[in-house]
């Protein structure tokens, strides 16, 4: 990617919405800070559609976490999405989780993507492709067999959205 996340600008973007929402910040204080896709052009995109309301929900291969050392999302969980260029542009909170493979997606989850036309068979030739792509990338293959987390969000902040 073009840029690293922002993480000092990702501090100031949590302390504004822990000030204005102090409850919800401290109900589950910690945060990830990430961006969207494999590349700035995928991350202004998808963070674009968020900001707009037309993304939310997105969806990682549980590999990915695993090679990352990470933990997997959680219900309640906060994680600040950044642009392209790595800077913070939002705060979301995770409200559902589901553990699946690539055939258990759906006609509502697609949708909730917000992306192409947001159809399932969009979702699934976008998804099939950008997961081919970076297991590649990572030395791997990808299989329809793979673990998926499909994951539901809200945005939280900033308020004016």
């Amino acid at each position: 990617m073009a840029g690293s996340p922002d993480f000092e600008a990702a501090a100031v973007l949590w302390d504004e919405y822990a000030q204005a929402r102090p409850e919800q910040a401290a109900a589950d204080p910690e945060y990830e800070v990430e961006m969207f896709g494999d590349g700035p052009e995928t991350a202004d995109a998808l963070l674009e559609l968020v900001l707009t309301g037309h993304k939310r929900a997105t969806s990682s291969l549980v590999a990915e976490y695993l090679q990352e050392g990470a933990q997997l999302p959680r219900i309640g969980a906060h994680w600040i999405a950044c642009d392209g260029q790595g800077r913070p542009r939002a705060v979301l909170r995770t409200v559902e989780l589901k553990l699946g493979t690539f055939t258990d997606a759906d006609a509502d989850f697609a949708r909730d993507e917000g992306e192409d036309d947001g159809s399932l068979t969009a979702w699934r030739h976008a998804h099939r492709t950008f997961w081919e792509r970076t297991a590649a990338a990572r030395g791997a293959a990808w299989s329809e067999a793979e673990e998926i987390v499909f994951e539901r969000f809200d945005l939280v902040w900033p308020a004016s959205l």
